[in-house]
């Protein structure tokens, strides 16, 4: 996660999403004490919500704050195709609103 810059990774299983870890997992491992060689299984976020590449920034950011997280993954035909943050929607929000031209 480091070496890519993400917050968060999905973990597949026989191409299906099972989990997704992100930083706040991480950082609850840390804060436990958990040793670097600790499995990821022990600390994933196992079926987390999911949505769709048709489906609404604002359908996004309300899975978020009523979830309680900050990433999503985006899954098309039962393949993960992506993962949306709450960074990204925010992009998207001040975007829509930034004045033009200036």
């Amino acid at each position: 996660m480091v070496e890519r810059g993400v917050g968060a990774v999905v973990v597949l299983e026989n191409d299906a999403i099972a989990a997704i870890l992100t930083e706040r997992d991480v950082m609850k491992a840390v804060a436990a004490g958990v040793d670097a060689s600790a499995p990821v299984a022990d600390w994933m976020t196992r079926h987390p919500e999911t949505i769709e590449p048709v489906d609404s920034t604002d359908h996004a950011a309300s899975l978020m704050i009523h979830g309680g997280f900050r990433h999503l993954p985006v899954v098309a035909g039962g393949k993960v195709v992506g993962i949306v943050s709450i960074r990204d929607l925010m992009k998207v929000a001040i975007d829509d609103r930034s004045p033009r031209g200036v």
